[in-house]
């Protein structure tokens, strides 16, 4: 991974996060770019001496510093352009999930595999096995498979919530009376964890999310 991705944002996961941190990088070249030029002028200018009463305008500089930034900005939307049309690709012959937001745990449905729903509650601390992380655990972890496009459905029971985990590149607002959906890939197996981003209450922040993924064809066999 590029350093600016290690300072600020998780491993990626999924075709979406990889295309994320590349964006990331770009947009780093640019404003690193222009923050250096900025302070290059402002102290070439402090230090200089030099002044000049009779000029009144310089038109060919006007150009310049009104083109050379929309080059720039275009520069910047294209690539930005192109990631919002992945997020927004979704493959609905894929591996479906449904996630419900509740106060305050999360509840999943698994179409098309012999699991029944269940419940994912964060593992209080003192419950917790030795590896296993504080306000991040839960008890019963979402099975999903790897190298399988997957599509995650999210609604909420009452208030509003947002599925989000980071190492995927998803974030989805749950919303009561409406299913949001959102699809990816993960192409590297692991466990993954995210936690409700929407402040829903007084236990928002105990709202953990754990994807642990395996074969499609250890699922279906359930």
């Amino acid at each position: 991974m590029s350093f600016w991705g290690q300072m600020n944002l998780l491993d990626p996961a999924s075709v979406i996060q990889s295309e994320m941190l590349l964006f990331h990088d770009h947009a780093m070249v640019l404003l690193v770019g222009i923050l250096s030029f900025v302070l290059f002028m402002g102290v070439k200018i402090s230090l200089n001496t030099l002044s000049q009463r009779t000029l009144l305008g310089a038109q060919r500089l006007e150009a310049l510093w009104t083109v050379v930034p929309g080059l720039l900005l275009i520069w910047l939307a294209l690539p930005s352009l192109r990631l919002l049309y992945l997020l927004d690709e979704n493959n609905s012959s894929g591996f479906i999930i449904k996630a419900t937001g509740h106060q305050w745990y999360w509840s999943y449905e698994i179409p098309g595999v012999s699991v029944e729903p269940f419940d994912a509650y964060m593992v209080p601390e003192g419950e917790l096995s030795p590896g296993e992380y504080r306000l991040l655990e839960v008890d019963n972890r979402l099975p999903v498979p790897y190298n399988t496009p997957v599509s995650v459905m999210v609604t909420s029971a009452g208030v509003l919530h947002a599925w989000t985990v980071p190492s995927l590149g998803m974030k989805m607002d749950a919303v009561p009376g409406r299913l949001n959906s959102m699809a990816t890939n993960i192409n590297v197996p692991g466990v993954y964890y995210g936690q409700c981003s929407e402040i829903c209450g007084a236990h928002h922040s105990f709202m953990p999310i754990v994807v642990e993924t395996a074969s499609l064809e250890d699922l279906l066999s359930l």
